[in-house]
């Protein structure tokens, strides 16, 4: 464990030395490279139609959520997901894939489009987290998560999440309450980004590997932990090197994931997924054992002695001897 937090170095059998915190860090690297497919180019290859509705019907559009119709090995699909730039051009456009209360409410709206007309709901986290900007804050954006979080918790129709790249705080967590969590090989999921947990525990973001390291970011480390599902083996050297194969390989596993849950009722559904989200972080209280009475000093001895002392009477004159009322006299 200590070994563990503090990334000691460990070697093989052939006696190559490995790095355990500088594998990890290779990880988040890959998650947040540049060019990994994101929503729209993963939806290319796997979607015989999509269709983008756009708007919350409150505020605006927001581009940093995509949203709509489609249809994937012939079943009709809602389709949400994170959305960021291949060049800086667009993710000036997209906000750099940092999603507005607007976008999550389009979500929400989506979502109930999925249940009324029964329709499995697909969705891609790809996303360092929500915009913490003044503008997000005051158009309520811890609101707009929380609600949809609650919403695909009790959602009627089967839900099927998958982290592409970096899943990010709640940002990340107000697309991805699902059935099945999936997960590519080189993705990452947290409570807080790696830099965020360094600022706070170390006061540094130098320490920002270390963080990554103890935070257990990577997907096989999310699926021993329970959180994922199942984790999906990236081609060749990156999932960003063969976006078509990459594309290929999840539509394949949610396709095999509709249909398992497509097999549960309602009322199974939305249980299960209740109790697969309950079940998450389980610990156990042990019983603490009574210690030992402690033996009191001179001073508390003292001081105990000083609090039982009977008050003196009251002097005669004073106040506290007068009489409560005149008839007395």
């Amino acid at each position: 464990m200590v070994d563990r937090l503090l990334g000691r170095t460990h070697a093989t059998d052939d006696g190559h030395v490995e790095d355990p915190v500088a594998e990890v860090w290779a990880h988040v690297q890959q998650a947040r490279n540049l060019k990994r497919p994101h929503t729209l180019e993963l939806l290319k290859f796997m979607a015989d139609e999509f269709i983008e509705l756009h708007g919350d019907r409150l505020f605006g559009d927001d581009t940093a959520i995509v949203a709509g119709l489609a249809s994937i090995g012939g079943n009709r699909t809602v389709v949400i997901g994170f959305q960021k730039g291949q060049d800086t051009e667009e993710n000036i456009r997209r906000n750099f894939g940092l999603p507005h209360p607007e976008g999550y409410r389009k979500a929400m709206r989506m979502m109930d489009l999925a249940e009324r007309f029964a329709m499995p709901v697909l969705t891609f986290v790809d996303v360092q987290g929500a915009f913490p900007g003044a503008a997000a804050e005051e158009r309520g954006i811890a609101e707009g998560i929380a609600r949809s979080v609650g919403m695909m918790t009790r959602l009627r129709t089967p839900i099927v999440v998958v982290i592409t790249g970096e899943g990010g705080s709640g940002g990340a967590l107000g697309l991805a309450v699902g059935d099945t969590i999936v997960a590519l090989e080189n993705s990452i999921y947290s409570v807080i980004s790696p830099e965020g947990c360094a600022a706070i525990l170390w006061r540094s973001g130098e320490q920002s590997h270390q963080a990554a390291y103890a935070m257990k970011v990577t997907a096989g480390e999310q699926k021993e932990l329970g959180i994922i599902d199942i984790v999906i083996p990236e081609p060749g050297e990156g999932a960003h090197t063969d976006a078509a194969e990459t594309a290929r390989r999840i539509k394949e596993v949610v396709l095999e994931q509709f249909e398992a849950l497509g097999r549960l009722s309602l009322d199974e559904l939305v249980e299960a997924r209740f109790q697969k989200f309950r079940d998450m972080g389980p610990f156990v209280v042990a019983d603490r054992p009574e210690s030992p009475p402690e033996r009191t000093g001179i001073a508390d001895r003292l001081r105990g002695l000083l609090s039982t002392r009977p008050s003196m009477p009251p002097f005669p004159g004073t106040r506290r001897s007068a009489p409560s009322n005149r008839e007395e006299l």
